[in-house]
């Protein structure tokens, strides 16, 4: 089925679609500024100076907060319309767009200026400028108005459809946001009682635990927001890219529940080493982190039997055949290639996410290098790689377009495989060394002149750097078949059609047709899992820190002196 878009659907997918590439090239060239200044091999950043953490809130800020809500919110708007056979209503989505691109504008020019130099996680009491803050909710805000502007697309299609089954991309979506809106309600609250009044100097100091609590609250159904996504596209057309089915429909629309209930009341395990929060309630939170692995696991059955079908159809016969029957480097199914590399590398991300869930490792692996080795295999993985081929097909579609240089958009993904492979393992062998995380390593560690030199770091932040190299490499190469597409002659009328797959087994599941069951059993899980650690942080904290702002390294004393 091929929907034609009419001129105002265009323009509003190809401003979501090309302006947050561009805020994501600039977040690449900040990560690999970060390898470098991390090995010592550069001091200072060309164009924005020797503050290491201004580069690393520009990475963090721009690729997994900016990048990553724009593309959900674009893929939605193209997919619920296409997938429920309706208009998308183009006012609230043009005001969600306004919103979202001038809060991140505000966001980046803050970030720029140096006024907010506070990573992406923007723990308090690093202190940022008040448009930061507001920007990040202007942000979050129009991504809210998306997802209200599909609820009535989806209500009159039910009432045209009573007795039909929502379709599984449509529940993806929803389930996606379903779990945004839960989670930015506790950061909303951090920003807008918290860190906006302090930063607007209405209030002096900050109460540090509270305003971490809430945004761990966020900030690990984040990692969901980031991934389901990535699911309905392993799950609606992976299959059909491999040239066969999905081997089980109910299991897609079970996953997609399970995140609803699993995702959020999980992110105290960010905070282990608290002090205010009781140890009871960790491990509360480190039982149902573990839970979250279910869907996980559920979805590495369902897609490998999709594609073990897959490849019988095309003939494979022995028990392990069927994995050298895909079309990994297909020109013509080259979308396969990035969903595929990025599954491969997520198999390494979940394993370190259990560790890092596992109390008594956790105590190991905290605040080193290993933190960030783990999630740039969830994130910079299966996410951004999902996000990245998606992005170009959307692109070919909405501007009426033939994918240009195939060759580097197949070879893209896989060099992009190996660059994060070694960039990973290099920070994670560091970080079981002890090498710490979000510290600048040319400039206390990795200094022969300075007196915390580590000689046993230098060889992992080297090879972290080359992983990095490769990275920006594959980057570039992606670059050149999007913006090579973008810019070529118009070759069809612009039209979406999406490669969503039939089911082998499609048997109807009464307990998985109601999202309203699934939104309760949640909200009663974290009202179990939170309330406690909430109370527990009120009355633990005693005494609101002043702020702090980072700026430039200090010059660091030549050993022995």
């Amino acid at each position: 089925m091929r929907m034609v878009l009419e001129r105002g659907e265009r323009r509003l997918l190809l401003i979501e679609l090309v302006y947050p590439l561009l805020l994501l090239a600039m977040g690449v060239y900040g990560g690999l500024m970060q390898t470098l200044m991390r090995a010592g091999i550069v001091q200072r950043d060309p164009f924005l100076g020797p503050n290491y953490y201004q580069g690393l809130t520009l990475h963090g800020v721009f690729n997994a907060i900016v990048f990553t809500t724009f593309f959900a919110v674009a893929f939605g708007n193209a997919l619920v319309p296409y997938a429920l056979g309706k208009r998308l209503p183009m006012r609230w989505a043009w005001v969600s767009a306004l919103l979202m691109v001038v809060g991140s504008l505000m966001a980046a020019i803050t970030i720029f200026a140096g006024g907010a130099s506070v990573l992406y996680t923007f723990y308090p009491p690093l202190k940022a400028h008040p448009a930061f803050y507001l920007g990040l909710v202007l942000l979050v805000v129009g991504s809210w108005v998306a997802f209200f502007n599909w609820i009535p697309l989806y209500r009159h299609w039910r009432r045209e459809n009573p007795a039909s089954k929502t379709p599984l991309a449509v529940v993806g979506i929803f389930a996606t946001f379903i779990v945004w809106l839960i989670a930015t309600a506790a950061v909303a609250v951090e920003i807008l009682f918290l860190l906006l009044p302090w930063s607007l100097g209405w209030t002096q100091e900050v109460n540090v635990m509270l305003a971490r609590t809430l945004f761990w609250f966020f900030g690990h159904p984040l990692v969901y927001f980031w991934l389901l996504p990535a699911y309905v596209m392993y799950y609606t057309m992976l299959p059909r890219l491999a040239g066969g089915k999905l081997y089980s429909d109910a299991a897609g629309r079970l996953v997609f529940m399970l995140f609803i209930i699993f995702s959020i009341p999980v992110g105290t395990h960010h905070q282990y080493m608290d002090p205010a929060i009781g140890s009871n309630w960790k491990l509360l939170h480190a039982f149902f982190t573990f839970a979250v692995a279910l869907p996980s696991l559920i979805t590495a059955f369902t897609v490998a039997a999709s594609l073990e079908y897959a490849g019988r159809l095309r003939g494979a016969r022995g028990l392990f055949d069927w994995l050298w029957k895909q079309p990994y480097f297909s020109r013509e199914q080259w979308l396969f290639s990035y969903l595929m590399a990025g599954l491969i590398i997520f198999i390494f991300g979940g394993i370190s996410g259990i560790i890092n869930a596992s109390y008594s490792m956790n105590v190991a692996v905290h605040n080193t290098s290993w933190i960030p080795g783990h999630f740039h295999m969830t994130v910079a993985g299966p996410v951004l790689l999902a996000f990245l081929g998606m992005s170009l097909y959307l692109i070919a579609q909405v501007a009426g377009k033939e994918v240009r240089f195939r060759g580097l958009a197949v070879a893209a993904p896989w060099t992009w495989l190996v660059g994060l492979l070694l960039f990973s393992f290099a920070m994670s062998r560091g970080g079981l060394l002890g090498m710490p995380r979000r510290t600048n390593l040319g400039v206390t560690y990795l200094n022969p002149s300075s007196p915390f030199f580590r000689e046993e770091w230098v060889l992992w932040a080297d090879l972290a750097v080359v992983g990095g190299v490769i990275m920006t490499l594959a980057i570039v190469l992606y670059l050149l078949t999007f913006l090579g597409t973008l810019l070529s002659r118009q070759a069809t009328e612009p039209a979406l059609a999406f490669p969503l797959a039939e089911a082998y087994h499609d048997e109807p599941v009464r307990a998985l047709a109601n999202f309203r069951p699934w939104i309760v059993a949640a909200l009663i899980l974290i009202a179990i899992a939170y309330t406690p650690v909430i109370w527990d942080v009120l009355r633990s904290t005693y005494e609101n820190a002043p702020p702090y702002l980072p700026s430039s390294p200090l010059p660091v004393q030549p050993a022995g002196q």
